[in-house]
């Protein structure tokens, strides 16, 4: 399986994207991970909101494959306990799902075109986070899926 984290915007905090690197490199290979970053839209502040998401909406639709299987990071998502999404990502390992998109907005959140593409909505907390915060918190629950799907110490319960 592939698992991708697609994002708008760069991680421009360097201790941020030490930790974020930290989880990528503990993810196993065979999920074969990638973290594809677009970058922000020039001159976004002569943009309305509904038009900054239009924009990042085809950039995101221009890395998203129809087969896809796409996970929105967003606020009115499904909240899963760390043991839940492990029991997800694994019932996709078992379902052959071939590419896994997790989803992470820009500032406004995301177009109608990308909640009626995506396959679910995901929150990580009721409480609001940096997107560059949000990046990290979900690579450590991969980390996190991974280790309770192999049985290891990593996770206590």
């Amino acid at each position: 399986m592939n698992i991708i984290l697609l994002c708008i915007g760069k991680t421009d905090e360097t201790p941020l994207e030490e930790l974020i690197l930290k989880y990528e490199k503990r993810l196993p290979p065979h999920w074969n991970y990638q973290r594809i970053e677009i970058p922000d839209i020039k001159n976004r502040k002569n943009l309305s909101e509904s038009q900054q998401k239009e924009k990042e909406a085809e950039l995101l639709f221009s890395k998203i494959k129809s087969d896809d299987r796409v996970i929105l990071l967003d606020e009115k998502g499904k909240s899963l306990s760390s043991v839940k999404f492990a029991d997800e990502i694994g019932g996709m390992l078992n379902q052959s799902v071939k590419r896994l998109v997790f989803v992470i907005g820009g500032p406004y959140g995301f177009d109608k075109s990308i909640y009626a593409r995506a396959n679910q909505k995901l929150s990580l907390s009721a409480m609001t986070f940096t997107h560059q915060m949000v990046r990290l918190f979900l690579t450590e629950q991969l980390y996190r899926a991974f280790s309770i799907l192999q049985g290891k110490a990593y996770h206590h319960e």
